[in-house]
């Protein structure tokens, strides 16, 4: 029977990129992970060895504490956590049941050095549209959720890149941007290992909507439109983007479990019930 402190991979797979995700937290040793440097998405790495002092950052939160197998070492950490008051599960089986089951894995090999507050920094254009938004949310959503993301004019992209440690994208000559006739959106999911069906959809309308080839997908208009009328609300691109970020929430949602459903008016009359004569 399972522990009521567990969570099957199942159902982590349906909470990965959704905004009532857990905090996923892997505290596989150096080793462990050298012999598999993939993550679960969405997933950061913790040194189980300090589990103690973990409490202040995950308190009050949920999450879900990820060994090798599930057994090793994280029910400790996430007895440590809910005694600091998080709501804490471990994943039942682990890195290696997940990977088992054939659920997504995110590649580490490009993924940019933290900073000294464990988060990866990102730094582009400033006045966004549609793969300036959508890279960030794809980002916070499927690779670091603590990302932090600088929107800058685009002759000082280069500079703060270099200063900040931060890692450009969406501009012109830097590894993550336009390839060929992908976009952005496009090069994060082939880095990174995430090209699943759900989100090869979503690319898909991005890359109509960002490159004027509105023709890739029926909804590419319409998130060109949306995505042009956020512009034009907001001043201020960091409230652009978390406002934007509610709209690629729906989306990922629709291409996940939406494509088939269909809506018409008027909704079907309730059949009215025979009348006795």
């Amino acid at each position: 029977m399972s522990s009521i402190n567990r969570i099957t991979s199942e159902k982590l797979s349906r909470l990965i990129g959704t905004p009532k995700c857990a905090a996923l937290v892997d505290v596989r040793s150096d080793e462990e992970f050298a012999a598999d440097p993939r993550l679960i998405p969405g997933s950061s790495r913790r040194d189980y060895m300090v589990a103690s002092t973990l409490t202040t950052a995950f308190a009050g939160q949920p999450v879900v504490v990820i060994c090798r197998d599930g057994q090793a070492v994280s029910p400790g950490v996430a007895a440590w956590l809910r005694n600091a008051g998080a709501m804490a599960d471990t994943l039942e089986g682990g890195f290696e049941g997940w990977v088992s089951a054939r659920f997504p894995v995110l590649s580490t090999r490009k993924l940019p050095k933290p900073d000294p507050h464990g988060r990866t920094v990102w730094v582009t254009r400033e006045r966004p549209k549609i793969d300036r938004i959508a890279c960030p949310w794809l980002i916070r959503r499927f690779i670091d959720p603590q990302a932090a993301f600088l929107f800058v004019a685009p002759a000082d992209v280069a500079a703060v890149a270099e200063r900040f440690a931060a890692t450009p994208y969406d501009v012109e000559g830097v590894f993550f941007s336009h390839r060929g006739d992908r976009c952005t959106f496009d090069i994060l999911l082939a880095e990174f290992g995430l090209e699943t069906e759900p989100l090869k959809r979503l690319a898909t309308i991005v890359r109509g909507a960002d490159t004027a080839r509105l023709d890739l997908a029926p909804e590419a208009p319409g998130l060109l439109a949306v995505s042009l009328g956020l512009s034009r609300m907001y001043a201020n691109d960091l409230e652009q983007l978390e406002a934007g970020t509610g709209i690629y929430d729906a989306l990922y949602r629709w291409c996940r479990d939406a494509t088939g459903e269909t809506h018409n008016w008027p909704a079907a009359a309730p059949k009215r019930p025979a009348t006795v004569t």
